[in-house]
Order: structure tokens, then sequence, then C-alpha cells
């Protein structure tokens, strides 16, 4: 090779690094942004002492994601993105063991099973977060829900397993994910290996969808508008994009069996970077509506205020309510199916429950009790049966918007 081309070889390989290095650290600062924006919008909602699980499993979270960021910086930047394969049985033959090459090839393959290890822990993390959180919201609702989300428990439990499984038992010795000659085989080529590749992927299509089909069979059960059910679908469907990436990452390793090390690497930390916003999504969207509403006005919400804690609400069927005293006789109280998506939005940065709203109970309800979804719509209505000390019965109508 010539100088000027070995130049200009040089040089491209340095403005990719460049490229890679920028898009890797800008993914994990806006990553590690959206978490501080959860957290301070639930901080701000609830307050310090009244966090759940959910707002600690992310930071968690985020502890993987730096540790993976870290990885995939050394493998590129240290070990070249070399790894055990992508190699001819010649070249791997004349390759010395005394080489550069061949200790960045050992280096690059350990890191690779280390970032298999750390990309399926994260992802878990991330999913387990979700579950937590759909716990919260759907609290105070029929077993129906509850077991669902156990199962959901489960699934995300039982393909993680699977994966670490993949991951330390498909290639036996354990030394051969790092051997250079003779041809380890596929299986322990950790850049590439495909039962790693099938496994993983097939975990992320099976608890993604899962994931999505807990909350949004209800939102699309209610007579919400068709824009705000769309708007709610992106919200809490956000996982989608996860999906996405996975799938192109699987192709890449799929079809591409010289660069496809290089292409999975990148959608793989880009994988891991729409897993951590859409984790979030749910809990920084109000927050930013807050934020754009000066900009957009009413197109963003309705005019009026609403309470931010309905949490004396009396679900209808479900009892429950604001606290009494002794003393106190509970007033019975009729929540309409009119809770606007701006409120349901609250409700997700709140410790308010889907208890709180008027939902469908699932299988098994009384034919006498109404079956809705969770009521979202522009308004909501409480009527309240007040006794007067004459003994008469007056009805007493609040209703605001949003």
């Amino acid at each position: 090779m010539s100088d000027s081309a070995a130049q200009a070889a040089a040089a491209a390989m340095a403005a990719a690094l460049a490229t890679f290095n920028t898009e890797l650290w800008t993914l994990y600062a806006f990553g590690v942004l959206v978490t501080i924006l959860r957290t301070y919008a639930r901080v701000k909602a609830v307050g310090i002492r009244d966090l759940r699980a959910d707002d600690f499993i992310v930071w968690l979270a985020i502890l993987l994601y730096t540790t993976q960021s870290t990885l995939a910086y050394f493998a590129v930047n240290h070990g070249q993105g070399l790894a055990n394969n992508a190699m001819t049985d010649s070249e791997r033959a004349a390759l010395s063991p005394d080489s550069t090459e061949y200790q960045l090839r050992v280096f690059g393959s350990k890191i690779q099973v280390v970032g298999w290890t750390t990309y399926v822990c994260l992802i878990c993390t991330l999913k387990m977060a979700v579950l937590v959180f759909y716990i919260r919201l759907m609290e105070g609702l029929s077993n129906y829900f509850r077991v669902r989300i156990w199962i959901g428990f489960g699934l995300v439990g039982l393909t993680f397993v699977a994966s670490v499984i993949t991951i330390y038992g498909s290639c036996q010795p354990f030394s051969k994910y790092w051997q250079i000659n003779p041809d380890p085989g596929n299986a322990c080529q950790g850049a590439v290996a495909r039962p790693i590749v099938w496994v993983t992927f097939a975990s992320s299509v099976v608890t993604d969808i899962y994931l999505l089909m807990v909350p949004l069979p209800m939102l699309w059960g209610t007579s919400l508008k068709l824009v705000k059910k769309l708007a709610a679908t992106f919200v809490l469907g956000a996982g989608v994009f996860v999906l996405v990436c996975s799938l192109l990452k699987t192709i890449f390793v799929i079809t591409d069996p010289i660069h496809g090390a290089q292409l999975a690497g990148e959608w793989g930390t880009r994988e891991a970077f729409v897993s951590v916003v859409t984790t979030n999504l749910p809990m920084i969207f109000p927050l930013l509506k807050t934020w754009l509403k000066p900009l957009f006005g009413s197109a963003l919400s309705s005019t009026g205020t609403a309470s931010k804690h309905p949490s004396g609400f009396r679900t209808i069927g479900e009892g429950g309510g604001g606290s009494s005293g002794p003393g106190v006789r509970r007033k019975p109280t009729h929540v309409t199916d009119n809770l606007s998506f701006s409120e349901s939005e609250e409700q997700i940065v709140n410790n308010v429950k889907m208890q709180n709203l008027e939902v469908y109970a699932g299988p098994g309800t009384p034919t006498n009790r109404p079956s809705k979804g969770i009521m979202v719509s522009n308004e909501f209505k409480m009527v309240e049966d007040e006794i007067s000390q004459n003994g008469d019965q007056k009805a007493k109508h609040v209703h605001e918007s949003w």
C-alpha cells in the first residue's frame, strides 16, 4: 500500500472513530438527561419520600448503561473493533500470538462477552421498571390486571435467564470465546454469534409486545377521540422503537459477516439508548408538555384547572376514595367516564392509581357494573349526593375541564 493510500485509510478510520465517539456519548448524555428529567418530574409531583421502586430501578439501569457505553468505547477505540470473527483460516494461521493484532482481537472478543451480558441485564432492568410502573398505575384494580403484570415479570425473568444461559452455555469450553486459531466456530464468535443474536432478539420481540399489550387494550376500549388515543398510544407504546433497533441489529449480523459486527454494535448502542428513553417517556411527557405550553398555548391542553390530587374520588364499584376520620360520614360519589388525557398523564407522574379511575374490572365482573376502559376525554364530572340536615337529598355537581 502506498503512503498516500495509507494516509487516506488512516484519515478515514480517524473520521469514523470520531463519528462513533460523538454519537455514543451524545446518546449516553441524552439518556442520562432523560432519566434526570424523569426523577425531577416525580420529585416535583410527589416528593422524595413518595418515590417508588421504579424511580430507583431506572438509575440502576443508568449504571448498566454507563458500563455498556464504556465497553463500547474501549472496544472501538482501544480494540479497534477487532475480535475473533471476520477472518479466513489462512489469516488465523498466519497471525502470530505475539502480534499486536492478535492481542487486540483477544481483548475485543472478551469485551464482546461482557458487553452481551451487560446488554441483557440493562434491557431486563428497564423492562422490570416498566412492570413496576404498571403495578403502581393499576394498584387497586381487579386481580385480572395484576395477574397480567405478574405474568409479565415471569416472562421477562424467563427470557433473561434464557439469554444468560445462551451467552455462557452455547460456547464450550468458555475460553473459545477469545480463541483465534483454529476457528472456534460462529457460536464462539461473540460479535456475530447467531445463538446469542437469535435468543436475545426473540426475547425482545416477546417481552416488548407483551408489555405493549398490557395497557393499550384498556386505552382503546374507551370512547376517547382517535387523535388522543394515538397520542396516548405513542407515550405508552414507544417501546416499539426498541424492536426496530433490535431487528436491524439482527439483520446486519445475519446478512453481513464482514461488517455485521460493527453495524450490530452501533445499532446495539442505539437500542440501549432508545430503551432508556422510552422507559422514562411516560413520566417526562407531562413535564415537557407543561414547558411547551407557553409556545403552543391551547394546542396542548384545554382551559381550566383541575385538582392534582383526585385521590378523594370514589371509584364506582371499587370503593376507596379519600380518607375519612371517625364520625365522618362518606358521601356517595359518582365519577363519570370523562377523565381527560391531560389528567391521565398526571396520573402517571403522580402516585395516583387507576383504582381512582373508572375502569373495566376484567372477567367475572357482575353484569350490573359498567364495563369500561380507562376513562379519557376532555373533561370529568363529579356528582356528589349530600344528605342535608333535614333529611332531604340534594345533588352537588362539580365540573372541571382540562
